[in-house]
């Protein structure tokens, strides 16, 4: 099975933004671990909110975008794993190892939808 993992942090701390040293390299060794382990399938950081956009469609058809930074929004997506478990709880277990690396950390976890659920 496939999950999706998100974290989210709060914006505003200087470190969301500027990795120490010791933080790259711990996250480059899980990295290595997992493509080497066969969990992780992809991760990317992600930059902030001031250079997203936020896309909306209405229920009446409109279209409408919003440009970064979202005020609204203490705490923001600061990147994704795409990673392969057996099941919820290998993918949390995964979801609790990866937060370890972080200062303050919320990760989301969700399965991908397979083409197989459909059936």
């Amino acid at each position: 099975m496939r999950f999706l993992m998100m974290h989210r942090m709060d914006e505003s701390l200087p470190e969301a933004w500027n990795p120490s040293q010791e933080f790259i390299e711990k996250m480059g060794a899980m990295i290595q671990d997992w493509t080497a382990r066969g969990i992780l399938i992809t991760a990317e950081g992600v930059h902030p909110s001031a250079k997203g956009a936020l896309v909306r469609k209405t229920s009446a058809g409109a279209i409408g975008t919003t440009d970064g930074p979202f005020a609204e929004a203490k705490e923001v997506i600061g990147g994704f794993a795409l990673i392969n478990a057996d099941d919820r709880e290998q993918a949390v277990a995964y979801a609790r190892e990866y937060a370890a690396l972080f200062t303050e950390i919320e990760v989301e976890v969700r399965q991908v939808v397979e083409f197989a659920d459909f059936q």
